[in-house]
């Protein structure tokens, strides 16, 4: 999946967080297997950091079983709106 530049900005906006850094924990998930659990989790407590939100336990287990389950959804854009 292609992401678009606009998608990137509509990410940083809500987030903070710049396109550089997004794609540099994408590639940290791409070097280490969308289904090594544990880089999952180290990216996704990466990002709460950068962005300042918590994720509750229940929340990452749900967002590693999508992602394990290959249940990620091809249009992510929209839900960076």
């Amino acid at each position: 999946m292609k992401l678009s530049d606009s998608f990137f900005k509509k990410v940083e906006k809500k987030t903070n967080v710049d396109k550089n850094t997004i794609l540099s924990l994408a590639e940290k998930l791409q070097n280490n297997n969308m289904k090594n659990e544990d880089a999952l989790r180290d990216v996704i407590k990466e990002i709460s950091v950068l962005t300042g939100k918590e994720v509750s336990k229940e929340k990452e287990d749900k967002i590693i079983n999508t992602i394990m389950n290959d249940k990620v959804p091809d249009n992510l854009d929209k839900f960076v709106n």
